[in-house]
């Protein structure tokens, strides 16, 4: 638009793309050439177009009723100062010529803040899986810059590349294993605060895995003699011990007792109490859950002298 022996208005200068941290400074200049008959204006523009355009200044008038905003007009240059920058003040300001009801012209510059990392509510927060199972583990997070996404283990354990693939926002264990399971971290960092980070916990149910520390023991007769099985497994297992096709109950000749250090181990053992001749022999420990039952022998023999402990005295 062009007024008979006027020159058309036009931005000559708009501040470059800024960049500040939270409780700062930051100054928007927008400097127009032949404006004098029309009113140059501030408006902050919603990126999504969700909400209406904030008129901030109108001519050289500042019309948003914040203490923090200020307009400074030098010349033909209008400075849009904002202090104490919040996070929500990030976004497009647009410098406008209103030339009519329809016709404008523009320039627009968009504010960015710095801020620390937040991780979003859908990123993983706990999983369940069967051993086996492909496993994706996923952690999105918030600010700016973009943060970057890491990976870690519990005490700081880097992940083995060998049973696992992560590429920033996801970790895939294709095919888990109950070495897996534990507590996963998921960090975020950007170099403005101190970083987020999630703790992710991997549970990986499995079938019962029975060590025995001392397949082979000798005991005298007439003498007291332990049994171990270590049972590894989740969902906790049902633990029995058989002999000659009989589960054992504790009665007068035996004595069973369990003791879980974790929901994943449980030490078992049988006293046998003053041995007979008919009780030498094999012991199965047997442990079962909904995805399997694992069994060991303990083979009780004989000896001439007895074994201390537990038979002392």
């Amino acid at each position: 638009m062009r007024v008979l022996g006027q020159r058309t208005p036009t931005i000559t200068h708009i501040t470059q793309k800024p960049i500040k941290d939270v409780g700062g400074t930051v100054e928007l200049t927008c400097t127009v050439l032949y404006s004098q008959e029309f009113p140059v204006i501030w408006t902050k523009i919603n990126s999504e177009h969700s909400i209406e355009p904030v008129t901030i200044s109108l001519g050289g008038t500042l019309v948003l009723k914040d203490t923090r905003f200020e307009l400074l007009q030098k010349g033909d240059s209008f400075t849009l100062q904002i202090k104490q920058i919040q996070e929500t003040d990030a976004g497009i300001y647009e410098c406008q010529i209103l030339m009519g009801l329809s016709s404008k012209i523009t320039a627009e510059v968009e504010l960015e803040i710095r801020r620390p990392p937040v991780i979003s509510d859908n990123s993983t927060r706990s999983l369940i899986v069967n051993e086996g199972q492909a496993v994706k583990l996923e952690c999105y997070a918030g600010g700016f810059p973009v943060p970057r996404v890491s990976w870690r283990r519990v005490n700081n354990g880097i992940l083995s590349t060998g049973r696992s693939i992560y590429r920033g926002n996801i970790l895939h264990i294709p095919r888990v294993t109950k070495e897996d399971r534990g507590t996963y971290y998921c960090i975020a960092e950007n170099g403005v605060g101190r970083g987020a980070r999630r703790n992710i916990a991997v549970e990986v149910q499995f079938a019962p895995v029975i060590s025995v520390p001392k397949p082979r023991l000798g005991q005298a007769l007439q003498s007291d003699m332990d049994l171990e099985c270590h049972v590894e497994a989740y969902p906790p297992p049902a633990i029995s011990w058989v002999n000659n096709g009989v589960q054992l109950l504790n009665n007068q000749h035996y004595r069973i007792s369990h003791f879980a250090s974790s929901d994943d181990y449980t030490d078992t053992t049988i006293r046998v109490i003053t041995i007979e001749k008919r009780q030498y022999g094999d012991y199965i420990c047997k442990a079962s859950n909904v995805l399997g039952t694992t069994e060991a022998v303990v083979h009780l023999y004989e000896t001439i002298i007895p074994v201390c402990p537990p038979a002392c005295g």
